[in-house]
Parts: C-alpha cells; sequence; structure tokens
C-alpha cells in the first residue's frame, strides 16, 4: 500500500458535497421552522382563541424539547450510528410536523411541537459530526465554510417565507411545508450519506447525567423565558429556573467525579482550542438569536412594517453572511482562525452600531448596510471555530465534541434572548413617557448590550491559536 492510499483526501470532491449538502437539509428544515412559525403566533393565537401568554409556549415547548434532545446526541450516535441517527431524528420531526397540522386546540400543538423539537434538536449535531467524519481533518474547514452559511439565513430568510405562506395559504402550511423537503433529505441520506456503524455499542447511558443535564437546562430556559415574558423575579416559573441552576451545578460535579462516559463530558473544555472555542460559539449565539428578537420586533413595533416587509430588511444579513462563507471559504486554511473570528465578530459590533442610534430614525439603506455587514461577520466565525475543533479531535469523540458545542450554542442563544428580552420591557417602562419616541430609543438601549456581548466573544476569541493549524493536527 502506497502513502497516497492510506493519506486522507484533500480536495473536496463531489460525493462529499453531497453528502454535506444532503445533511445541512435536515438542519435548515429544523432551524427554518422555529422562524416560520415565531411569524405565526399572531395567526395561531386567533385560529385558537389563545392568549398570548398560552399561544407563546408553542414556541417555547419547541426550544425546550431542542434543550433537552441535544445533550443526548452524542451517546445516541456512539449506540445506534450516525446516519440511522440522522434519519430517525427527520423522521421524528416529520411526525412532530404531521401532528402540528392536524392539531386541534393549543394544548394539542403544544405537545406536538415537543416532538418536533425532540427530533429537531438531533439534526445539527448529528449532522455535523458525520460531515465532519467525511470531511476528516485536511477538509473540514473549507466544507464548513461552505454548508455552515445555511443554517445562518434560515433566521433571516424565515420571517419572509413565513410571512408570504401566511399571505396566501393558512397556517397549517407553516408545518406542512416541511413534509417534502424532510421526505427528500431522509432519502437522499440513505443513497448517498455512507453509513457509520456504532462507535460504542457497549456504551452504558449516563442515566444520572440525563437525569440532571437535559431536565436542569430544559429549567433554566424555562425561567429565562418566562422572565423574558415580564414574569416578576418572585413568580413560580422564574424561580423555578434556580432549580435548574442547582440541577446543572450537581451535573457537573458528576461528570467530572463519574469514571464512565458522561452525557457531556466536561473535560473537553480544558482542552484546547475547545474552551476558547466554546466561549466564542455562546456568545455568536446570543448575539445571532438576540438580535434577530430585536430586529423583527423593533421593524414592526418601531417603524410600522408588515412581517413580510421586515423580512425584508433582514434579508441583507443573509446575503453578507454567504459573501462571508466564500471569504472563510478561501482563507480558512492559509489565515489564523483567532484573525478570522476576531475580525468576524468586529464587524458584527460595526453592523450593530448604527441600532444604538435608533432615536434618530436611521434610512434604510443605512439600515440594509449595517445587516450587510452584520451578516458578513457572522459568516466568518462560525466555520473557523468549528473546524478548528473537529480538526483536532479524534473521530471517536466527534459526536460528543459536536454535541457540547451545539448545547452551548443554544443555550447562548436561549440565554441572551431572554435577557435581552427582559431589558428591552425594562427600557420600554422607563422609557414609556416620551410616548412613540421612547420606543425607538428603548430598542437603542437594548442594542448596546448586544455590543456587549460583541466585547465578552472577544474574549474567548482572543485565546484561540495565533496559527492556522497544520491540516490534520491532532492535539
Amino acid at each position: 500500500m502506497t502513502a497516497s492510499d492510506t493519506e486522507p483526501p484533500t480536495e473536496i470532491d463531489g460525493p462529499l458535497l453531497r453528502t454535506a449538502f444532503v445533511l445541512v437539509l435536515g438542519t435548515f428544515m429544523a432551524t427554518l421552522d422555529a422562524t416560520i412559525v415565531n411569524v405565526g403566533i399572531d395567526t395561531l393565537a386567533r385560529e385558537f382563541g389563545a392568549s398570548v401568554t398560552e399561544i407563546q409556549w408553542v414556541t417555547t415547548a419547541y426550544l425546550l424539547a431542542v434543550t433537552l434532545a441535544v445533550p443526548s446526541s452524542g451517546w445516541i450516535v456512539d449506540r445506534f450510528g450516525g446516519r440511522r441517527t440522522w434519519i430517525g431524528a427527520v423522521v421524528l420531526f416529520l411526525a412532530g410536523s404531521l401532528l402540528c397540522a392536524l392539531a386541534w386546540s393549543t394544548a394539542s400543538l403544544i405537545v406536538f411541537r415537543v416532538i418536533q423539537g425532540l427530533g429537531g434538536g438531533l439534526l445539527p449535531p448529528v449532522g455535523q459530526a458525520l460531515v465532519a467524519r467525511a470531511a476528516g481533518p485536511k477538509r473540514i474547514g473549507r466544507v464548513i465554510s461552505i454548508v455552515g452559511v445555511i443554517p445562518l439565513l434560515s433566521p433571516v430568510f424565515g420571517p419572509v417565507i413565513g410571512g408570504s405562506i401566511l399571505a396566501v395559504a393558512d397556517w397549517t402550511w407553516l408545518f406542512w411545508v416541511n413534509l417534502p423537503i424532510g421526505l427528500v433529505a431522509a432519502l437522499l441520506a440513505w443513497k448517498f450519506v455512507a453509513p457509520n456503524p456504532p462507535a460504542a455499542a457497549g456504551t452504558t447511558f449516563d442515566v444520572l447525567g440525563a437525569a440532571l443535564l437535559p431536565p436542569g437546562l430544559a429549567v433554566l430556559v424555562l425561567g429565562l423565558t418566562e422572565l423574558g415574558n415580564g414574569r416578576p423575579l418572585t413568580s413560580a416559573p422564574v424561580l423555578v429556573g434556580l432549580v435548574g441552576v442547582v440541577m446543572l451545578a450537581l451535573y457537573a460535579v458528576h461528570a467530572l467525579r463519574t469514571r464512565g462516559v458522561p452525557l457531556i463530558d466536561l473535560r473537553l473544555f480544558t482542552r484546547p482550542p475547545f474552551g476558547a472555542a466554546a466561549a466564542a460559539l455562546i456568545v455568536l449565539g446570543a448575539s445571532v438569536y438576540g438580535a434577530m428578537f430585536l430586529l423583527p420586533l423593533y421593524f414592526q413595533i418601531g417603524r410600522g412594517l408588515t412581517p413580510f416587509a421586515a423580512g425584508l430588511l433582514l434579508a441583507p444579513q443573509g446575503v453578507g453572511a454567504a459573501l462571508g462563507s466564500v471569504v472563510t471559504n478561501r482563507t480558512v486554511d492559509r489565515v489564523a482562525p483567532r484573525t478570522l473570528v476576531l475580525t468576524g465578530i468586529g464587524l458584527i459590533a460595526l453592523g450593530t452600531v448604527l441600532f444604538t442610534q435608533l432615536g434618530s430614525v436611521p434610512p434604510e439603506p443605512l439600515i440594509v448596510a449595517s445587516m450587510l455587514v452584520r451578516g458578513l461577520g457572522l459568516g466568518m466565525i462560525g466555520a473557523p471555530v468549528m473546524s478548528l475543533v473537529y480538526s483536532s479531535m479524534p473521530h471517536a469523540q466527534l459526536p460528543r465534541a459536536a454535541s457540547a458545542l451545539n448545547l452551548l450554542n443554544t443555550l447562548g442563544g436561549s440565554v441572551g434572548t431572554a435577557v435581552l428580552a427582559v431589558i428591552l420591557q425594562s427600557r420600554l417602562a422607563a422609557r414609556a413617557p416620551l410616548g412613540e419616541p421612547g420606543i425607538a430609543l428603548a430598542f437603542a438601549d437594548t442594542f448596546w448590550w448586544t455590543l456587549g456581548f460583541c466585547l465578552v466573544a472577544v474574549i474567548g476569541a482572543a485565546r484561540l491559536p495565533r496559527r492556522a493549524p497544520a491540516a490534520g493536527q491532532r492535539s
């Protein structure tokens, strides 16, 4: 056998691209569904005669289910194999979508959204682990930069697609639309994604970890969500969030002491560059999802736009993300990851500055330019961070690493959104005496906090390697 027979491939070929795009299709479907449904919340409230507080659980239930599913994804892949797990997650997501479209009440819709969220929560980490395995250490950076932009587009184009659907069809099509996409993704995965046998069929499931970590995260997210919805600090739903903090602390003690394989191995965070990359992704999640919570609200409440028009103003961020991915694809193997990530954070901050000046009612061309710059920055962060982590991990640890990274990104988005919701509510109350101009000023006050998230992200990104690692290098 020659050396060329044993060396991993370095060129991105057709089979790898097919595999990557099939897997990212599932991630796109799951993340797109969340933003599409958000646009239809008011419609759902009217359809079922529910209050805003009641119908908000349609969104919260999905988020909690995702939080429950992500930590277990690494063990499930190890136990049942990657391709089988991914296709199973698609089927579960489609079953939930079908049931949601057939829902007859608010309660039934909430229950079916949980089923949908359990499948949707598995798709991103399992898909990323499969892409990393198929690409190998020498190709992972360029592949992630190509396909990693697609999940960034879903929260941008979701409002446009959701608004378009509701303009021509009833609310059930917010869920029916998933069926053809999911069926095609499952069939293509069966044909083009290589089967991955279970890596550790005999691994014992971390029962105690599963009893502490996923429920603890879900309860914490629930408390933060209720706080963001205006519940007082002393209310029972918010205080329940403290129980989540205690459960997470107990999980940390368990994970560090157990002799087996914990659900999420906290020791990964002590292994460079995982800890620094994790910090960057937490704040990236807070920045992306937090801003995507604030921006549609400002466009609709502060500027009086329709959901469809608000979605159009968000679209330049998706264009910028695509451009950022092109830049990253051409430089990820030559430029230090820290340089790319710090540049991306700087662009996000630059694109956010305009929104701290909303009291002056900036013109739409400036908003479009700022959204484009924000998107450019977003497209330059995720791929370098993930490729750096995945290229330094042994194949056997990829599912666990993908599970941990996606969990942190989800948690960062949840916490960031809840924090910004609380801040926005307090600033709206403080600015209320100013009347309509006070609304814009309240949003401007809140956007200063998104700039603060960027500063925190710099702390983590500054610890990334100064030099690009040699392809295939393993620590």
